[in-house]
């Protein structure tokens, strides 16, 4: 494997669950040495989250490769006094506990940074280190909510409903990695030194609102919930076929939206001037809407694609992770890869992405047993066979 960008990278993980974690797994599938504190017992809890195998779940396989497992108990000051010094070598720390926790522990920023002026710290929270909510609890849920994304997720005149996936945390890693890189260049190229990179769920969330708050700012208007439509835009939106199944069309282009009319023979409405634009179809989007369905509703949704790749309409269907597992497209990308857990099962996880042409990040060791590593990154910081064992004994490590 060529050599990856962020090799040499000391990464100290103290996150459980999802958002520090999928922040550290992303900067370890570009090379980052990742070192991953948990608590002795059961580990981080997302060890027995959904699906087990042997006793540990299968999105363990997918969330922690390319990791090391020590198990420190940080209620201990032992403990504590263990992760001070393996942050004072390292190049980043990465928690996500409650605001404060840290500091508890006497792990706050101004403590590590003076052991270590170098160290960047990336700290995930629900709210952010500052604020009048700083110290509730905050998990991902309740971030859609506050972000505005559970008001729009759903139809008109119905509960709110969830994505599925826990969009809070992810964004917020991805929010989280990219500010560790930001803070990386800002240290090493520019010659500055480490500094707190502060995540909010919510925020990283309501980065991604669009048009929601400078439509409430210019004009009062509170956008809706509106199923599968894209309010503004149209058309796009998901379509009924005779199979029961759902085409999804984003014809929203102007160009692309005369193909689409006259792929399902509709001319008419193709050549209307006043459907030219998105402005104009946007004022009788269910008109467009409802032709587009009693087109679609006459067959099966492989026919439907197959008139609209001709036309060249974007659309698709609706995937399970069935149909992502069979689609030939991931497999041609690498976006699925293979790998052995320590129990010895095969296991299908997402591939590395992005892409990079010259420095590609790559999966490289199986997610860790819990504690797998401890004896080994503690020798590596210093301390040899007697003192490993007498912290064992004592139950700081385990």
């Amino acid at each position: 494997m060529a050599q990856q960008i962020l090799e040499g990278i000391r990464v100290l993980e103290l996150g459980q669950l999802i958002a520090g974690p999928f922040a550290a797994k992303t900067l370890a599938d570009f090379g980052a040495h990742v070192v991953k504190v948990e608590p002795p017992g059961q580990g981080d809890p997302l060890r027995k989250w959904r699906m087990l195998h042997e006793g540990t779940s299968v999105w363990w396989e997918a969330q922690s490769r390319n990791k090391e497992s020590i198990c420190i108990d940080l209620r201990q000051p032992e403990g504590q006094a263990l992760v001070r010094k393996l942050a004072a070598e390292a190049d980043v720390l990465i928690e996500n506990f409650r605001p404060g926790t840290m500091e508890k522990w006497g792990l706050g920023w101004d403590v590590l940074h003076a052991d270590n002026p170098r160290l960047i710290m990336l700290r995930v929270s629900g709210y952010g280190q500052t604020g009048p909510k700083r110290d509730e609890p905050g998990f991902a849920a309740v971030a859609e909510a506050m972000a505005g994304l559970r008001h729009l997720t759903g139809e008109p005149g119905r509960a709110p409903v969830r994505a599925g996936l826990s969009l809070g945390d992810t964004i917020a890693g991805l929010h989280g990695a990219m500010g560790v890189l930001l803070a990386l260049y800002q240290r090493d190229a520019r010659g500055g030194e480490g500094q707190v990179i502060d995540v909010a769920l919510y925020e990283s969330l309501f980065n991604l609102s669009e048009s929601l708050l400078p439509e409430y700012s210019a004009f009062g208007a509170v956008r809706q919930p509106a199923g599968g439509a894209l309010p503004g835009i149209a058309p796009s939106n998901a379509y009924p076929c005779a199979s029961g199944e759902y085409v999804l069309v984003a014809a929203n282009g102007d160009a692309i939206f005369k193909r689409l009319m006259h792929a399902i023979g509709r001319a008419d409405l193709a050549e209307d001037p006043a459907l030219a634009q998105n402005d104009g179809r946007v004022k009788r989007v269910e008109e467009i809407d409802a032709a587009i369905a009693a087109w679609t509703r006459t067959q099966g949704v492989e026919p439907v694609l197959a008139v609209l790749r001709e036309a060249e309409v974007p659309s698709g269907r609706i995937y399970t992770v069935k149909d992502i597992a069979e689609d030939p497209h991931y497999r041609a990308r690498g976006v699925i890869e293979s790998v052995t857990s320590a129990g010895g099962l095969t296991v299908e996880v997402p591939g590395i992405v992005p892409k990079l042409s010259g420095s590609p990040g790559g999966i490289h060791d199986r997610a860790p047993t819990l504690g797998e590593h401890t004896d080994a990154v503690l020798a590596q910081a210093g301390f040899d066979a007697a003192a490993i064992a007498d912290l064992r004994a004592r139950k700081v490590i385990a």
